[in-house]
């Protein structure tokens, strides 16, 4: 088989009638790889052996129905997500949205439209790749996020607590589940800079002398130069909130003295869920301070180092905070 074949994405069509199999085979096999099956346990077993990009599913075989097939392949964790469309003569909204409701992504009536058939795949195909995309863009974010760690002493779970911790108090703001999932997920690069400092600083024991704490302040400008120009929803907050995170409220903060409203808001948000989080963490350097004394400390703080508004959110949802903080220990 050639490479160019190889490369294209895997289409599994499944009907008992095999006039139907021939009618999708010449729409689509010019653009896809193709694999057939007569019934639904075939469905299934090739599904697990050869597995597709997408399935286009008959609804009335027999033996096992397409909507048990569909059933099936949503409730195995490794098979839920293939983008599966029904195509079937039962025309009626009734059937349609039993369909929609077991996890199809279309429905397409017969006789089917060539035109709507390429159509209905290549855009649900598109969608698939996008969703690729998201996801591997999000594991580079994350890979990012561990090497900052390597030049810390902080761990993986200080990133996932105050991560988690940033999205609860952005919800609480008033942030959409949206908005506080890319909060969640940008939030992991606040320290990307920290690579750019040498190991000298980073790892020393004792306190910085006032040089080695400048060169420490250059870490928010390194991670946003890292980080760089995209265009990328995800890594545009994700260098707002590097550059910003040691910013205070009352402007005594770092690198660009900014005040108040100023500061972006994701960067107030992560500045007071990072300190959180440190506060109440073990350290070589530290032991791990008490939720009391950490909430005194972060209320002196209240107008100063932090936003006010933010501080008493963090306070009202101090309960889904600690739930965090238990769920994600060292």
């Amino acid at each position: 088989m050639s490479q160019h074949i190889e490369n294209k994405e895997k289409v599994l069509i499944v009907d008992d009638e095999p006039a139907n199999l021939r009618v999708l085979k010449n729409i689509l096999q010019t653009d896809y790889r193709l694999i057939f099956a007569k019934n639904g346990e075939d469905a299934i077993k090739l599904v697990a052996k050869d597995r597709p990009n997408l399935i286009l599913l008959d609804i009335m075989m027999p033996d096992i129905s397409g909507f048990d097939v569909c059933k099936k392949l949503k409730a195995d964790t490794s098979t839920k997500n293939i983008p599966i469309i029904f195509v079937s003569a039962l025309s009626e909204e009734i059937d349609e949205a039993a369909g929609f409701e077991l996890g199809a992504v279309d429905y397409i009536t017969k006789p089917v439209s060539a035109t709507i058939v390429k159509a209905r795949v290549k855009n649900h195909l598109s969608l698939v790749q996008a969703e690729e995309l998201k996801r591997t863009q999000l594991q580079v974010i994350q890979v990012l996020g561990r090497a900052s760690e390597y030049k810390d002493n902080e761990t993986g779970m200080h990133v996932i607590r105050m991560s988690h911790y940033s999205k609860i108090i952005a919800l609480a703001l008033g942030f959409t589940e949206n908005q506080a999932d890319l909060l969640l997920h940008a939030a992991p690069m606040h320290d990307v800079g920290k690579i750019g400092i040498p190991d000298s600083i980073m790892l020393k024991p004792a306190r910085l002398t006032d040089e080695e704490m400048n060169i420490m302040r250059t870490h928010p400008q390194i991670g946003a130069d890292i980080l760089g120009d995209g265009d990328s929803d995800l890594l545009k907050l994700a260098r707002t909130i590097a550059l910003t995170h040691h910013e205070k409220w009352d402007g005594t903060g770092y690198p660009n003295n900014l005040k108040g409203d100023d500061i972006p808001i994701e960067g107030r948000i992560v500045a007071l869920a990072d300190v959180f989080d440190a506060l109440t963490s073990k350290r070589p350097y530290k032991e791990a301070w008490s939720i009391e004394k950490t909430l005194d400390f972060i209320h002196s703080q209240k107008g100063a180092h932090f936003d006010p508004v933010l501080v008493d959110l963090l306070n009202q949802e101090i309960d889904k905070i600690l739930e965090v903080y238990h769920k994600w220990q060292e």
